[in-house]
């Protein structure tokens, strides 16, 4: 199995031969992100979780960028980061659906014995490792906040 480096370099050179504009910038910008995190000073070779930490940090700054240029009234902006979320999140593995997430923090608010909000930083701890890379920590939190919420009610 090829590892996602070698996967980004075969698709951008698909993309380069296919002429498609958007996929070739997106994946350019993808592979430019992973050298960058691999250049700072202390930092090694990103493994394939270390590279779907970088994507996943793009990702949520397309989203920040998209919600900023829908605000400002640039629909055209806003659409051209949502098709590079996409290109992007086709290479992060499979999200957790809303029902998979919500039985996820169902779960850890019983490991972590969590009576209302004032536990969601414990909640938050056994969550951290087995979803990162397959949901958002936004997503995670507001569906923690929620469920603690009713809770704490």
């Amino acid at each position: 199995m090829a590892t996602l480096k070698e996967r980004l370099d075969a698709e951008l050179k698909d993309a380069m031969r296919a002429k498609d504009e958007l996929k070739t910038g997106v994946l350019r910008m993808v592979k430019s992100a992973v050298k960058y995190k691999e250049v700072e000073p202390g930092a090694q070779a990103l493994d394939d979780a270390g590279v779907i930490q970088v994507m996943m940090t793009l990702v949520k700054q397309r989203r920040d960028s998209a919600e900023q240029f829908a605000q400002g009234g640039r629909a055209d902006l806003a659409e051209k980061e949502n098709k590079e979320i996409a290109v992007i999140q086709s290479f992060l593995p499979q999200q957790l659906s809303a029902a998979e997430l919500s039985d996820a923090v169902k779960k850890a608010i019983g490991e972590a014995k969590a009576s209302g909000p004032k536990d969601m930083g414990a909640v938050m701890k056994i969550l951290s490792g087995p979803l990162k890379g397959k949901a958002e920590g936004k997503a995670i939190s507001e569906e923690v906040k929620n469920q603690l919420a009713k809770l704490g009610s």
